[in-house]
């Protein structure tokens, strides 16, 4: 997957051949200096932007080839997003800021519903009618992951989870975080400076003036990150085609992981 941003008469190469495969259940750490191209690969991993060559696929269907309002409710269903600065509405409660995703799918009975278990999971039940201002910031980057798992994605995108808040809490969220993703079978893909925080991962991948220098595959794939087809369904972030295909990645997907190719 290759990603270039105009700059003057030049292009500026954010992503240059990135693979990655992630599985359903598994977490995985992207790490690397700024400039070296993780936002840019969570941006492409959402659907928020599309790449320049390569393909990205959430659960088996490239995100380049869906219309904009399509890729914008595959966001709302599949895809859930944690942000280092919580991103809750300030006005909204714990529990309206939870229901946001859930709104434009379902009735309102059953968004109540997904809420409060959702709320009740990351221990910040007993908040549900508080804004968000009245919360410390554990508390509200647990609000922000209930909010992101509220309709049962099949992937997770965090964004310095843990930048915002002290050590012990930031643990305590990365468990937190780790936990809930796996009883889901959600595909998880964290992007921090911590090494601490990548480590608590179940893999580590690099990334370094756009490429991929360390961590593609993981042990007994046929092939994680890389130039390779994936192993099974699950969450690619990079260039397209699950198992099977010549190459790709399904960012994000079903019981078994899948492929990314760049």
């Amino acid at each position: 997957m290759v990603k270039r941003f105009p700059r003057g008469a030049e292009h500026v190469v954010a992503l240059d051949g990135i693979d990655l495969a992630v599985a359903a259940g598994e977490s995985v750490a992207v790490v690397g200096p700024s400039g070296s191209g993780k936002s840019t690969l969570l941006h492409l991993a959402g659907g928020l932007d599309v790449p320049d060559a390569g393909t990205v696929r959430v659960d088996g269907r490239d995100l380049a080839g869906l219309a904009v309002a399509e890729r914008a409710r595959l966001r709302r269903r599949d895809v859930g997003f944690v942000f280092q600065f919580f991103h809750l509405l300030p006005s909204l409660t714990v529990a309206e800021n939870v229901e946001l995703p859930l709104l434009l799918d379902r009735s309102a009975r059953a968004a109540r519903g997904a809420v409060a278990g959702a709320l009740q999971r990351v221990g910040v039940a007993h908040r549900a009618g508080h804004l968000p201002g009245e919360l410390s910031g554990g508390e509200m980057q647990r609000a922000a992951i209930a909010r992101a798992l509220v309709a049962r994605p099949r992937l997770v995108l965090a964004d310095e989870p843990t930048g915002n808040l002290d050590s012990a809490t930031g643990r305590a969220v990365l468990d937190l975080l780790g936990e809930v993703v796996r009883e889901a079978g959600t595909a998880l893909v964290m992007v921090t400076h911590d090494e601490a925080a990548a480590a608590r991962s179940d893999r580590v991948v690099r990334l370094l003036d756009g490429r991929l220098v360390d961590g593609a595959a993981r042990v007994g794939d046929a092939a994680g990150v890389g130039d390779a087809a994936g192993v099974g369904d699950a969450a690619g972030v990079g260039d397209a085609a699950g198992v099977g295909d010549a190459a790709g990645a399904d960012v994000a997907a079903g019981p078994a992981p899948a492929a990314g190719r760049g």
